[in-house]
C-alpha cells in the first residue's frame, strides 16, 4: 500500500459524529491533507451531536458541496490516495453498492472504487437487515473496507473520547497511516 498523503472524507447523516474530530486530529498529526464533503443530513447530525457547523470542523483543508458534481474529486484524475465515509448511512452504503451517484459522496466513492483506491466505509446501523448485509458484501467485493465503528473495551477506555480516538486510530491503521499518538492503547496480550 502506498503511503496516504491526501484523503477525501465523506460525512453522512448517520449517528457517530464523535469519531470525526479524533480522526481529523490524527490525520493532521500525520501531515495528511483532508478534503471533505458533508451531506445535507450529515450537516444536521453534526450540529445535533457535536454542536458544530461545517466551518467549525478543524483540520479540513477544503470542503466541497454535496451536490457539486463538477468538484475535482468527482473525477478519477483528482489526486486522492483514499476515501473514508464516516459515519456512513445505510442509504449511502446502498447507493455505493449499486453504483448510484445521488450526491458527491456517492460519486466520489464510486470513483475511488473504479480507480482501485482504498475506500473505508464506517457504516452505522443496528440491527442489520438482509439488505444491509448484502450491500456490505457488495461493496466488499468491489474493493471497499467495511469497518463499523464498534468500540473495543479490552483497553478499558476511560471516556467516549478515548473510545473515539481508538477507533480513529484503527481507521488510520487500515489505510496504512502511521499513528504517532502515544495515547492510543494497543492490544499487548493478557
Amino acid at each position: 500500500m502506498t503511503p496516504c498523503r491526501r484523503i477525501l472524507l465523506g460525512i453522512t447523516g448517520a449517528t457517530g459524529m464523535l469519531y470525526v474530530p479524533p480522526l481529523l486530529r490524527l490525520l493532521a498529526a500525520g501531515n495528511i491533507e483532508v478534503h471533505g464533503i458533508l451531506s445535507e443530513a450529515g450537516s444536521k447530525v453534526l450540529r445535533f451531536e457535536l454542536g458544530l457547523e461545517q466551518h467549525q470542523v478543524e483540520h479540513v483543508a477544503q470542503w466541497f458541496a454535496h451536490d457539486d458534481f463538477t468538484a475535482p474529486p468527482a473525477s478519477g484524475s483528482a489526486p486522492y490516495d483514499a476515501m473514508v465515509v464516516l459515519p456512513c448511512t445505510m442509504g449511502s452504503l446502498a447507493a455505493i453498492a449499486a453504483g448510484f451517484s445521488g450526491n458527491l459522496i456517492h460519486r466520489c466513492a464510486d470513483v475511488t472504487l473504479k480507480e482501485r483506491r482504498p475506500l473505508l466505509l464506517a457504516v452505522r446501523e443496528t440491527p442489520l437487515n438482509r439488505t444491509h448485509l448484502q450491500n456490505m458484501l457488495a461493496v466488499h467485493d468491489a474493493g471497499a473496507i467495511v469497518c463499523p465503528p464498534m468500540p473495543s473495551f479490552y483497553n478499558r477506555p476511560a471516556n467516549l473520547e478515548e473510545i473515539a480516538r481508538t477507533f480513529a486510530a484503527r481507521i488510520c491503521d487500515l489505510l496504512g497511516i502511521i499513528v504517532a499518538d502515544t495515547e492510543i492503547k494497543r492490544w499487548q496480550g493478557v
